[in-house]
């Protein structure tokens, strides 16, 4: 009798909605931030829905080469194409591992390069007299205006992200050094910072703590239309949905909470370039030295106003005139 021949076990080149489904789930399971699983979970569910569209004859390099086309015709940004592409080449090798899909056309489809990236995008961000704009539309009185006046005072004033926002709880703020801020806070990739919470945002944090009874636990909480509070914590679709409403109030559009940390990365960056040029007074004679502080005091006093709302200046105000006299 002769020797059996043994069947060599070929891998499959075509993966149907369960096998992706499958990988899907193992890269899902293999990073550990929530946000990086989000945008996986993005890109990967856009490929399959173009990937299933049509029938394809396998997933190869070449039919990752076509959805790189695709991307381009859609008139993404380099650097989001290059972050889908990222996420295609982790589904490859996922199923790869698997036994799904065969090494080779795992190798071929990492080789596929992504797309060039001349330069970054500068952004978007607020002036000092826009910012304060959508704080005094934000203004109220009723529960849920005190709520949206705090959130956005604490993404203008301490540069806040928004799941750092929507996480926060109210032991993390402390007292350190005569200062308020919020002590060993987490940041994005596990980065571990303290962020100090200037006067005004901490009055409109006490307002609305106060004002919703919150004392442990998350700080911002859901309201209802009754105006009533209600749940242990808010989502971050909600902190989209505040800044993009106050911001069309004064009339700007395409407005996201990313785009009000580069504006207290900007106005911060703005006060320390308006001080330093007196940093050197002391070198001065006495005359200019009095001067130069007089003129310093009175730069502090304006920067202190830019974010107070019409209730609340009304003697600040005073103040400020009289020293600009």
């Amino acid at each position: 009798m002769g020797k059996q021949r043994i069947k060599p076990n070929y891998r499959r080149q075509v993966l149907r909605l369960p096998d992706l489904d499958h990988c899907k789930l193992a890269v899902l399971n293999s990073l550990g931030s929530p946000a990086s699983r989000r945008v996986y979970e993005y890109a990967i569910d856009q490929f399959i829905a173009w990937y299933c569209s049509e029938p394809r004859l396998a997933f190869n390099r070449i039919v990752v080469v076509r959805y790189r086309m695709h991307l381009e015709s859609r008139g993404l940004a380099a650097n989001t194409i290059n972050q889908q592409l990222a996420a295609v080449r982790r589904l490859a090798h996922e199923a790869a591992d698997s036994g799904l899909l065969s090494p080779e056309l795992a190798a071929g489809i990492s080789r596929v390069k992504g797309v060039k990236q001349l330069g970054f995008r500068a952004g978007s961000w607020l002036s000092a007299e826009e910012s304060s704009e959508v704080l005094k539309h934000a203004w109220g009185a009723s529960l849920r205006a005190k709520r949206d006046y705090a959130m956005l005072a604490m993404l203008l004033g301490c540069g806040f992200r928004r799941s750092e926002l929507v996480g926060l709880e109210l032991d993390e703020v402390q007292m350190r050094q005569g200062h308020w801020a919020v002590v060993d806070l987490i940041g994005k990739g596990g980065h571990i910072r303290t962020a100090p919470i200037p006067g005004w945002v901490k009055v409109a944090l006490d307002q609305w703590t106060v004002a919703a009874g919150v004392t442990e636990g998350r700080i911002f909480r859901a309201v209802a239309r009754t105006g009533t509070v209600w749940g242990k914590g808010i989502s971050q679709n909600v902190v989209w949905y505040v800044v993009r409403s106050c911001c069309q109030k004064t009339g700007l559009e395409h407005i996201a909470p990313h785009d009000l940390r580069r504006t207290c990365a900007k106005l911060a960056t703005a006060a320390v370039a308006n001080l330093s040029r007196f940093s050197s007074c002391w070198d001065m004679p006495p005359s200019r030295r009095r001067n130069a502080i007089s003129a310093a005091n009175r730069i502090s006093a304006i920067r202190s106003t830019i974010f107070l709302t019409s209730e609340q200046t009304s003697g600040r105000r005073a103040r400020v005139l009289n020293l600009l006299r």
